[in-house]
């Protein structure tokens, strides 16, 4: 856990291993299944648009010709199409050594709704992930050494330019009065690292030989920015690092050996922006385990599934 310099040469192989990737069309998820499949690892890409996902798979195989990937149709923030897409991958692997709960949206101009009316920030960032992976937890049980993966944000916590603290807007999570993007956004953010302690909680209570870990990327110059203006636009040419950089974070959280769990992964440069990946502390409120149970309770009822361990 020394290592000031962490790059994908560290990465030990990941021949045998099945790994599922949400948000792998573009950007940090689609680097991400590169990198895993030189690696030798087997690819679940859920998509939303299957010509976004054939075009991801030519991108896997230019780098990597014996890349194996298959594309499934997903929408993270419809939990029908999370429901149908996890049924068919337990009815086509037995296995799932690794979760990357990456698929994200930040700063929509307007309040969006999902299919299920709930906030599109936090229907596609926390609800849907939260679904996913427990309708793929029969799966994760199954394979020894198993890891969940979810990527945060710096901005889950009050920090530079935000100047707000984020919290879980209980009483109105999908911001029916007063909609403010950055809060909403933020709110999911914090959303991800409560749940991925909890489970990471849950796993260990159960005997589960299963970890959860989590990443942030600082500030990646990705299409994740595409709503958040002219400004935004010129910053990520000037300021925001490369996905080359920017993927380090999840990728350590996903291979690292000897970890515990509960482990969060982010640059370490200009306020954890920029940089090489290290371990780094998140928000006070995001390790609250009263809070984290008060989330996942209410996400079990909002995404009516219970998770069983």
């Amino acid at each position: 856990m020394t290592n000031e310099k962490w790059g994908t040469n560290e990465i030990p192989s990941q021949k045998g291993k099945i790994v599922l990737i949400t948000g792998a069309t573009s950007g940090i998820g689609l680097e991400a299944a590169k990198v895993l499949s030189e690696k030798g690892a087997r690819l679940i890409l859920p998509m939303r648009n299957l010509e976004k996902g054939k075009n991801a798979v030519q991108e896997i195989k230019q780098r990597f010709p014996a890349a194996e990937v298959a594309c499934l149709l997903m929408d993270i923030s419809d939990f029908d199409s999370v429901r149908e897409f996890a049924e068919k991958v337990k009815t086509e692997y037995t296995q799932l050594d690794l979760l990357l709960n990456n698929a994200g949206i930040m700063w929509p101009p307007q309040r969006f709704l999902s299919k299920q009316g709930h906030d599109m920030q936090f229907a596609t960032n926390h609800l849907g992930h939260f679904l996913l992976t427990g309708l793929l937890l029969p799966l994760i049980k199954a394979t020894p050494n198993s890891r969940v993966v979810t990527q945060s944000s710096v901005l889950h916590k009050k920090t530079q330019g935000q100047n707000f603290e984020p919290i879980i807007q209980f009483d109105d999570l999908s911001f029916s009065q007063n909609f403010d993007t950055k809060k909403a956004y933020a709110q999911s953010k914090l959303a991800n690292l409560l749940f991925t302690y909890e489970l990471d909680r849950r796993f260990k209570a159960s005997h589960t030989q299963a970890i959860a870990t989590a990443s942030h990327p600082g500030y990646t110059a990705t299409n994740l920015q595409k709503d958040a203006g002219f400004v935004m636009k010129i910053m990520n040419i000037v300021l925001a690092q490369k996905v080359n950089m920017g993927v380090l974070p999840i990728l350590r959280a996903a291979t690292a050996p000897d970890l515990k769990g509960a482990e969060f992964f982010g640059p370490t440069k200009m306020n954890e922006l920029k940089g090489y990946p290290a371990l780094v502390q998140s928000s006070e409120t995001s390790y609250d385990p009263a809070l984290a149970k008060k989330l996942w309770e209410v996400s079990e009822g909002l995404v009516s599934h219970k998770y069983e361990f």
